[in-house]
């Protein structure tokens, strides 16, 4: 038994306040007549007074009054055990952690035999839940009577590639609290590891009524060695390539780890590192001999530890010859071509060949081969070609349109849709070119080139932007680039010429970059990494319409070969999930082929444990608090006590002790009154 207030029993002061009506107040004695004292002896009286106790029961009645008045203040308790307080209506959640780390070992297949375990006690008129969680908690049972029927969603866990999250489990518990009226009890078996932690404390608060008993299946940290990333460009132009393979120790001794280079699963190169004690040391592979096509890579460390898992990195590598770009200009314009053809050769890489033709030679040529195509300040074209170029870009291909005198007879500028509005000259007084005067330096044609201060336009192209993107505007406002999608494809309008006649932006140092950035937007070459990390998302398409509208149908196969979308899927998604360690496939209608590779987060290989004293804060984010052992993440082998308030019972008691003692009162007090 115990007080939740016990300040207020200073209250039994005021049990005196019964004594001294009862013992120490002073007796008053009526005065009666008598006769005359002269024959009386005269003796001197005695000082002390005899009292005693009047109305022992009026008096029993009072004392017992406050006293119990003094203990209702005081908010007594006592201690139950909990099964008896709820075992009626309580829910038993069990959580199991399947994130990357629990691959170590037996650490799920013992957390899911601990979780079974729980169950064995559980009381048949109460409810359990069976949840899994990683980097999100996916429900394996409801809340059900049916012991038999969470087990069996216990048992049909399986490990995941993901990171743990256990501000996903918390929140995933609030919810359940929502909607729940009855007090849960949530068991979580984890190896408890500290990375999958959130930043923010916040996140893990525990509802009301929640009460957490941590169950930990790693009983200290085990050193690991991993590969932790490997640095590889995506796409190669030539025979040879080379990369750096990264290997981290944590906790581990200072060791020597064989580095292994793997391609389409067979051994290429082999370097030893020497990883300093919890540090990481770099592993560089010296060129190596890449074949045609996309290219499944791999690197391995020789395993050194019980988590062998983190021991291989994935990584995709495509050797492709460079690609063709279509330039069509007019047959009297040799300029243009010439500075592109230039800027493009400038090109840290040789990703690209320039391919120039006229209008009417376009009447026999298709634009799926190509990159993508340029029209460089082009009066007319054929409507057969026009009709191709327009089929191509809504199928995933790219066009770049640079405006000039000759395009500004147009109505409209071809395929992008958007009006011609007549040539713009410079009109500033004095001035006879204008400068830009805003730059979208988010833009990947103008994220490495974004100097274009000292470039001068004479001559520019109004056209009616629409719903593109505009990237660049002159000092006037006219947009000078512009961007948007139709379909699948990407339309770029730069409304000026690259001849270094309507501006001199050729001459400049920008340019170089501009035209680069610009084609590997377009050609599609920089997008993505050699890898990426599981529950990372894919984009499949850019436009928000059909796939199946434009026949762009998109097929995802996972690392077991297996489809990953269904058909509707494939016609309509605009993106995908990528859950699992390993290579994906995404091939389109279109002929783009992508080869994904993905690996498991980094930060699931490092071990170390949650400090005890940080389970113990999160435990008391609930109701109860927990029991020392429970906040190093054992189960508690004691039974768990609730404090069980009745303090309205002994409210009760005063209330008849009052009614008791009014009565006896008025009793005693009606004696006196006829004695008067």
């Amino acid at each position: 038994m115990g007080f939740l207030a016990p300040w207020f029993l200073a209250g039994l002061a005021a049990v005196g306040l019964p004594v001294w009506l009862h013992l120490l107040k002073k007796h008053k004695t009526t005065p009666l007549p008598f006769s005359s004292l002269m024959f009386f002896e005269r003796r001197t009286q005695s000082s002390v007074k005899h009292r005693r106790l009047m109305y022992l029961l009026l008096f029993a009645l009072r004392t017992l009054l406050f006293i119990l008045l003094a203990l209702a203040f005081a908010n007594p308790f006592i201690n139950l055990p909990a099964s008896r307080l709820d075992s009626g209506n309580r829910l038993l959640v069990v959580a199991v952690d399947r994130s990357f780390s629990m691959r170590q070992g037996d650490r799920l297949e013992r957390a899911k035999r601990e979780a079974s375990a729980v169950l064995s006690g559980f009381s048949a008129n109460g409810r359990a839940q069976a949840l899994a969680f990683s980097s999100g908690v996916q429900m394996m049972s409801e809340a059900t009577a049916d012991v038999a029927a969470v087990r069996a969603g216990i048992s049909a866990i399986k490990p995941d590639d993901a990171r743990g999250s256990y501000a996903e489990l918390s929140r995933a518990l609030r919810s359940i609290a929502q909607g729940s009226k009855a007090p849960i009890e949530a068991h979580v078996f984890s190896d408890m590891q500290k990375s999958s932690l959130p930043p923010n404390f916040s996140d893990l608060g525990l509802a009301d009524g929640v009460k957490l008993v941590l169950h930990s299946v790693a009983a200290n940290r085990l050193p690991n060695f991993a590969v932790e990333s490997v640095n590889s460009p995506r796409r190669v132009y030539g025979a040879k390539s080379r990369l750096q393979a990264t290997v981290v120790n944590y906790g581990g001794d200072r060791s020597t780890r064989k580095v292994t280079l793997l391609l389409n699963g067979k051994e290429v190169a082999v370097r030893s590192v020497e990883v300093p004690a919890s540090g990481r040391a770099s592993a560089e592979i010296p060129p190596f001999d890449v074949p045609h096509g996309f290219t499944k890579g791999e690197v391995r460390i020789d395993s050194a530890d019980q988590f062998p898992d983190d021991d291989r990195f994935y990584f995709s590598l495509e050797r492709s010859e460079p690609r063709p770009i279509l330039f069509v200009r007019e047959s009297s314009s040799a300029r243009d071509s010439l500075y592109f053809r230039a800027a493009l050769e400038s090109g840290s890489e040789a990703a690209f060949t320039l391919e120039t033709v006229t209008p009417e030679q376009t009447v026999s040529l298709g634009a799926s081969r190509y990159a993508f195509v340029v029209l460089s300040n082009v009066a007319s074209l054929p409507q057969s070609f026009e009709n191709a170029l327009l089929a191509h870009v809504r199928s995933g291909g790219s066009l770049w349109i640079s405006l000039g005198r000759n395009s500004a007879t147009r109505k409209s500028v071809p395929v992008f849709g958007g009006a011609i509005g007549g040539t713009q000259y410079a009109a500033r007084e004095r001035e006879s070119f204008q400068n830009v005067s805003w730059l979208d330096a988010a833009h990947p044609s103008i994220r490495k080139a974004n100097r274009w201060d000292g470039v001068k336009f004479y001559q520019s192209i109004r056209v009616e932007p629409g719903n593109a993107k505009v990237a660049a505007r002159l000092a006037d406002g006219t947009p000078l680039l512009l961007e948007k999608q139709i379909g699948e494809g990407r339309v770029i309008v730069f409304a000026s010429t690259f001849d270094n006649v309507a501006n001199d932006f050729p001459l400049h140092a920008s340019f170089v970059p501009f035209v680069e950035q610009t084609s590997r937007h377009l050609g599609r070459v920089e997008e993505g990494a050699s890898s990426v990390a599981v529950g990372s998302f894919l984009d499949l398409r850019t436009a928000r319409e059909p796939g199946a509208a434009s026949g762009n149908t998109v097929e995802v196969l996972d690392p077991e070969g297996r489809r990953a979308l269904s058909l509707a899927e494939a016609a309509k998604a605009q993106s995908f999930d990528l859950t699992a360690a390993g290579f994906y496939d995404i091939r389109r209608q279109s002929g783009r082929h992508e080869l994904v590779a993905v690996n498991a987060d980094r930060r699931e290989s490092d071990l170390d444990l949650i400090p005890a004293e940080t389970r113990a804060l999160w435990q008391n984010t609930g109701q109860g608090s927990p029991a020392p052992n429970q906040a190093g993440g054992g189960a508690s082998e004691e039974v768990e006590k609730k404090p069980n308030r009745f303090w309205w019972y002994v409210m009760l008691a005063v209330l008849a002790l009052s009614v008791a003692e009014t009565l006896v009162g008025n009793r005693h007090l009606a004696v006196d009154k006829e004695a008067a």
